[in-house]
């Protein structure tokens, strides 16, 4: 047998007293309907801020793009113009190539240099609207086997 202690207490075990109501005359938790309509400006204005960063990140892409096929074609042209065995003729030259997928115009300029023995080469390519989009400088030896061209 055991016995019991009077002065220890036991918890009820009946039913709790309901402390919703009480609850209710406090502050209720949640969001009010003007919290919610800020939260959601900052957030709207933060996606519209992003979706114009990914439209200025794929213009620069596709400057980026145009700008590297330019140069690679304006590299062929003055690579072309550096190993023919003739010196190029001084004055200007214009082509046209295919590269990328596009069309590309390129216009070659040769000058002579302070030494008779140099000539200076320019190499502007454009896109087929006109706008430039590469550049190259390159220079090479003006003669051939000591003869001048």
């Amino acid at each position: 047998m055991t016995t019991r202690n009077p002065n220890h207490s036991c918890p009820p075990t009946g039913p709790q007293p309901s402390l919703g109501k009480q609850s209710l005359s406090g502050r209720a938790k949640g969001f009010t309907l003007i919290e919610m309509m800020v939260a959601l400006a900052v957030f709207s204005l933060a996606a519209l801020a992003l979706i114009r960063l990914e439209g200025a990140t794929i213009r620069g892409a596709s400057i980026l793009d145009s700008t590297l096929t330019a140069q690679m074609v304006a590299r062929n042209v003055a690579i072309e113009a550096m190993t023919d065995a003739r010196a190029p003729i001084i004055g200007i030259a214009k082509g046209t190539e295919h590269n990328g997928g596009r069309t590309w115009n390129w216009t070659r300029e040769t000058r002579p240099t302070a030494d008779s023995r140099i000539v200076r080469i320019d190499v502007e390519v454009m896109d087929a609207a006109g706008s430039r989009h590469g550049h190259l400088t390159v220079v090479r030896a003006g003669t051939v086997g000591g003869a001048a061209s």
